[in-house]
């Protein structure tokens, strides 16, 4: 046996985990759906093989380097690219060397088990990374990624991934995904419409967004009705090519139904580049409402992910840009911040809207109660610093009692760590089928439906839900 015990995230209990284990037999193998992540879809185009062992695991992953960092490791030595161009390490042997050093701060975290068992399924490596071992495993990594075996499309394959969704913005042209679609390879790589750099006026060059958006629309974005004409343009551009979904990411819930004039007002403020932070605000809340109309429109699935603060490290963003591990929670407010929506669209059946949070506070408390009672909402599963074995475990047993199972998606990896996208579903499965089995045991629910159930949760769920 290697690093991987099989009975990890399973009850202690041996009755309960004797049933954890039938349940997980019997899904373990079930495709992957993955209907939220941000893996490159240049990489499917083109089914370059990967370039290192760094490149491919450690740079694009924040769960890895925001630890790194905190513990004093410079971005630069990481060899995370600087916005202003000064030089960074370059040498990915020596980025891995720093890893294998650091690895010890990964103890008892979901970052260990995923890497671990990306290391085991994928590589076959059995044995613990450590500064001794780097280098060797280093060049056992480097030597197989440069093997068809494990290229883009391969890995999906292996993988048993049925479909994975990218995140893209409305003004890329998907010339990526037309070459997937062109190539006549059998992966499903969908877009998804994330609209937030033409909906956000604090985003920076916000304006000149809006302009390209109307170039590539031939509509005036100057003005409200040619704003939203362009984005319907764009959501069908991104339809044709297999979109099922919107995603959102907003700093709060807010949502506005205001007026035709009072948007209209609203929007030439913004256009101008003199609405205040407020104003910001209330505009971001007045689109969620407007793209959820939409929504009823054309069917693609809408997802909203508030409360994160972006950025909140302003040195790293002024040195590297986005994205770099300093998204930190807030507290957020549904109740109130989507009842505007929920007053057009709440009720519509043919709509989907689904919610998540960084705030577990607000599970219990508004999202299980909001997503139990309005047809249109559904629960997104525990999301980022949550997606690991106890805030999954919280997750079902603060939404259960009020939002049951079904109004719930499954499970999405939400990742750019292409290799472990099979661990986080694995890890999922596993905690779903613990929850279940607790619920058989305590005789609150039979075995037969509990199976039921676990297939639901690792995959018939998140298929409906994004109309896969």
């Amino acid at each position: 046996m290697g690093l991987l015990h099989p009975d990890r995230l399973f009850p202690a209990d041996g009755t309960t985990r004797a049933i954890a284990r039938r349940l997980y037999d019997a899904v373990k193998a079930l495709p992957l759906v993955s209907p939220h992540g941000h893996t490159d879809p240049r990489w499917y185009a083109l089914d370059a093989a990967f370039p290192d062992p760094a490149t491919l695991l450690i740079k694009p992953d924040h769960y890895v380097f925001r630890m790194l960092y905190s513990q004093g490791a410079p971005l630069e030595a990481l060899g995370i690219a600087r916005r202003d161009g000064a030089a960074v390490e370059t040498d990915s042997r020596a980025v891995w060397r720093l890893f294998a050093k650091h690895w010890f701060l990964f103890r008892g975290t979901p970052t260990r088990l995923w890497f671990e068992q990306s290391l085991e399924d994928i590589f076959g490596i059995e044995e613990r990374l450590t500064p001794q071992n780097a280098d060797r495993l280093y060049d056992l990594i480097a030597d197989r990624l440069a093997t068809p075996a494990l290229r883009p499309r391969a890995l999906f394959e292996r993988f048993n991934l049925e479909v994975i969704s990218t995140t893209d913005s409305p003004l890329d042209d998907l010339q990526y995904h037309d070459m997937i679609r062109a190539s006549g390879w059998g992966g499903r790589v969908l877009p998804a419409y994330r609209p937030d750099a033409v909906i956000d006026p604090e985003t920076p060059d916000f304006r000149a967004n809006l302009a390209t958006l109307g170039e590539l629309t031939n509509e005036d974005t100057a003005r409200w009705s040619g704003y939203l004409a362009a984005h319907r343009k764009r959501r069908a551009y991104f339809i044709a090519r297999g979109a099922t979904s919107t995603d959102h990411g907003h700093p709060s819930a807010r949502t506005e139904n205001l007026t035709r004039a009072e948007a209209e007002g609203l929007f030439a403020r913004v256009v101008e580049g003199g609405a205040s932070a407020e104003e910001a605000d209330r505009f971001r809340g007045q689109m969620l409402t407007e793209m959820a109309r939409m929504s009823v429109d054309d069917g693609l699935v809408m997802q909203i992910h508030p409360g994160s603060y972006r950025n909140h490290n302003r040195h790293l963003f002024d040195a590297f840009g986005r994205d770099m591990g300093a998204d930190i929670p807030m507290r957020t407010d549904y109740v109130r911040a989507l009842k505007p929506l929920l007053d057009v669209v709440g009720n519509e059946r043919k709509l989907t809207v689904i919610v998540f949070t960084l705030d577990e506070t607000s599970y219990s408390r508004e999202l299980a109660p909001l997503a139990g009672h309005y047809p249109c909402l559904r629960l997104g599963p525990a999301w980022w610093f949550f997606d690991a074995p106890e805030g999954m475990r919280r997750y079902r047993e603060l939404t259960t009692e009020t939002a049951g199972f079904y109004n719930t998606v499954g499970f999405n990896d939400d990742t750019r760590a292409y290799l472990s996208i099979p661990a986080r579903h694995d890890m999922a499965r596993r905690c779903d089928c613990a929850f279940l089995a607790r619920l058989v045991a305590e005789h609150r629910l039979d075995e037969d439906e509990a199976h039921e159930v676990a297939r639901d949760l690792a995959y018939r769920l998140a298929k409906e839900a994004y109309k896969l």
